[in-house]
């Protein structure tokens, strides 16, 4: 079995995993939003910084999986 295409399934995992949790993290923000509408922009803000970090999270489980693909034949 190649080792390499492990790495890199397992490092796409962390994409899979970003997804989730930026989609969930959006439908709990409108369901604050919808409960208290007066704290729209609180919640958008901390939205977007935790939506940053997963994101980050993603680009970050990308490269490392190109990284693998790339340097450890």
């Amino acid at each position: 079995m190649n080792v390499t295409a492990i790495g890199a399934g397992l490092a796409a995992l962390a994409c899979i995993g970003a997804g989730v949790s930026i989609g969930f993290a959006t439908g709990k923000a409108a369901e604050a939003i919808a409960r208290q509408p007066e704290a729209d922009s609180k919640i958008m803000r901390i939205l977007l910084l935790g939506c940053a970090l997963a994101e980050a999270t993603a680009i970050y489980g990308f490269v490392l999986g190109i990284l693998i693909i790339f340097f450890l034949k």
